[in-house]
This record gives structure tokens, sequence and C-alpha cells, in this order.
């Protein structure tokens, strides 16, 4: 039987109807005073403080505290997970199990980070870069403490939570490490990418982008930041030199519905070949972005589900995040495991989900509970890529998290 669609909080918008029509549109009457929600700027930077280890919801629902003696502080293993906690101020350190299968695996340890954290990025000296309502937190993963809390130089209203807050949303880093890339929300205008220099951990230059910076990507040279506008139908190229931008509609099924649109592009993936970036849509549409040219080429997916977070293993393989249906046509949620040459496995998922990591040898798949929408769950889903008959596995991590990285 098809679950219906989420229960949705107070001031969003309503979702439109699905049609099954080739092009499938929206109203223009949908827009939503949500959009026009608070949003967060900076605090000056922290000192180091020690971990917290508050307690986390179990996907059964009862309550499993995070479980210290697994990793004393300062000793966090390799293959822990990392996940952000949009529904706290904190990220959480996951052990996944001793195979790595999420079957005996629970949260280790909690630190704070700010207000309503979204993406995170790691770099290979084991700090972890936190997009939060409030500014970018440096999280040291190793020793499980807050480095700093960077100010954002752009200003974007009080800090708030929700779908629709402020602050920092998508996050990257550049190939060698000496920059970091966060995607700024400003309700109701055009957002910003701002430039962190890794080592001094200041703002160095900022960009203006489209609205709703949902995901950042960098190019595999390290030349250009890709920022997905959700709100503006496109994404922006920002020159890492210059920080001079152009702005590319992505928009396989139009722009009509405006804000109010379901129909919009979430999360985006690099595809290191040819540096085209790859954006899912619906479950019905890839479409596939060459930044060169600004043109766009579609190809055809199976999962018919509403799709948000992406993510490419080293042998191309793209794993996406359908997170239920949004229209009475729809598929419930799933992660669609695509190979290269285009054929679909749809794994069906309990319950909506948001991003997906990949395990370093590519045979697992992390698929985190929290969504920005209602219907959120505090764990993550653990899905074997090899094996086509085992069943996912649910493992409790935080709180409604959404950003994920595997240390």
């Amino acid at each position: 039987m098809r679950r219906a669609a989420a229960a949705r909080p107070a001031g969003a918008r309503t979702a439109p109807t699905r049609r099954t029509a080739p092009v499938r549109r929206t109203s223009l009457g949908l827009l939503a005073a949500a959009l026009l929600a608070g949003c967060g700027t900076g605090a000056p930077g922290a000192a180091p403080e020690a971990s917290a280890t508050p307690a986390t919801t179990a996907p059964s629902g009862g309550t499993a505290a995070p479980d210290p003696s697994r990793s004393p502080a300062g000793r966090t293993p390799e293959g822990t997970l990392l996940v952000a906690d949009f529904g706290a101020d904190t990220v959480t350190f996951v052990d996944p199990g001793p195979d790595g299968s999420g079957r005996g695996g629970a949260p280790i340890a909690s630190v704070k980070a700010g207000t309503a954290p979204y993406g995170l990025v790691v770099g290979e000296d084991g700090r972890a870069w936190v997009a939060t309502a409030e500014g970018v937190a440096v999280v040291d993963t190793r020793q499980r403490t807050r480095l700093a809390l960077i100010p954002y130089a752009t200003e974007s209203g009080p800090v708030t939570t929700g779908e629709y807050r402020g602050g920092g949303m998508g996050i990257a880093m550049a190939p060698d490490g000496g920059h970091v890339y966060v995607g700024v929300n400003v309700p109701g205008r055009d957002g910003a990418v701002e430039v962190i220099d890794t080592a001094t951990r200041e703002v160095t230059g900022t960009a203006r982008v489209g609205m709703r910076p949902f995901d950042v990507d960098v190019s595999p040279d390290g030349r250009e930041v890709y920022a997905t506008d959700h709100d503006s139908f496109d994404v922006t190229a920002v020159d890492a030199d210059t920080l001079a931008t152009r702005r590319m509609e992505v928009a396989p099924y139009g722009t009509e519905g405006g804000l109010g649109s379901w129909l919009k592009p979430h999360y985006a993936v690099v595809r290191p070949s040819d540096g085209a970036l790859l954006l899912p849509f619906e479950g019905e549409r890839l479409a596939v972005l060459d930044p060169r040219t600004g043109r766009v080429a579609i190809e055809r997916m199976t999962a018919n589900t509403h799709q948000h977070g992406a993510a490419l293993t080293s042998d191309g393989t793209l794993l996406v995040v359908g997170t239920g249906p949004i229209g009475p046509d729809d598929e419930d949620p799933s992660l669609t495991v695509r190979a290269p040459d285009g054929t679909e496995r749809i794994v069906p998922l309990d319950g909506p989900h948001e991003d997906v990591a990949v395990s370093k040898d590519g045979r697992t798949a992390y698929v985190t509970g929290g969504f920005t929408r209602d219907g959120h769950w505090n764990g993550i889903t653990v899905v074997d890529l090899d094996d086509e008959k085992s069943e996912p596995v649910r493992l409790a991590a935080g709180n409604r998290p959404l950003g994920i990285s595997v240390l």
C-alpha cells in the first residue's frame, strides 16, 4: 500500500498534485510564507569545548544513549560516521558496527556545533566543517571537540531553526584542503557562497548566488565552485580565484510555480570523468549539466519519487535518496543505485530520508533519516550495495540527522 505524503509543518507550502503527463507543472498560488522565516548570523570563534554525550532516539522510538566505552575520547576509529543533527545544535559520532553493516552499531558521542547544523565536510586532517545557522563550526573529529565557530560575512537575520532557516546549507572543500565553500541562505533573497581559509579560519571572500543554496560542490581541478540554487531553478558557477559567477538554469520541468514548485534542483554531484554535474529530479529525470557550456542533457530515471541527497562511489555508481511521494502517483521512499551504464536498482526505504554517504570501500551506503520536512526520524539506514537480497538495517544516530560523512 502506498504511504501517504508526510504531514506539512505549520506555514509550509501545500504540495501540488503530481501529473503523469510528460511535463508536470505546479501552481503559482503555492508560494509559502514560510520562505520568509528567519536566518542565522555568525558568532565569534569559540575555544575548544569538551564533547557532550546527550541521549539520542533509537529507530524503534526508544532512547539510545551514546556509548563512549566503544571509543574513548581522542580515539575516534576510522569508518566512524559523523552526522549533522539538524534537530539539535550538535554533530553525532556513530559506530556503524564491527563490519560497517549497522548491526551492533550505536552512537558514540555528540559534540556542540551550532544551531540547526545542515551540511558538513571533513578534511584529510580530521577536521569537520559544519554549516549551522550561526556560522561554520570547526570540529576536531579525532579529539571530538569544537575548535571554533566562524561567523558568516553575509547578513541574514536572526538565528532560527526549521526547513526554511537562514545561514549555512551546502558546504564543500577544495581538493587541496586550503579552502571551504559554504552556501548561505538569505530567506526571500539571493544567497551567497562564502570562502573560508582553512588555515586562518576566516572568511576571505563572498560571491552572490541564487536562492537557497541547498548544495555546494567543487570541480575536480578546484577552479570552480557550484551552488545548487533550489528556489531559483539554477546552478551558480563561482570562479575560485576571482569569485566571478555564471548562472545556469536547470529546470527539466520548467519554472512554472516559482517558489511554490516542488520540481526544483536539490543536490548535485560532480562526475570526475568529465566534470559534469548530475542533478536528479523526481526519480524520473537525471539532469546532466555541462558547466562549460551551460547545456543540460536529460536521462531517464525509474524510482518515481521526490529526490534529495546524492553521492558517487569510486566506480561511478550514483546513489540518490528518494524522500517519498509528493503526489498520488508517486512511489514511497527509496535509494536509487544507478550504475554508470544507466541501469538502476531501487532499494525501498522505511520513511523519509535526506542525504547519503558511501563507505570507503564502496560497498555500503549510509542514508540519513533527518529529512528537511516533516516525517523525519533519528537514525541512519544502512544499505549493502553488493548484496541485492540483504535487507537495509536501521541504526540510531543523533537528532534529525541530515549531512553525513564517513571518517
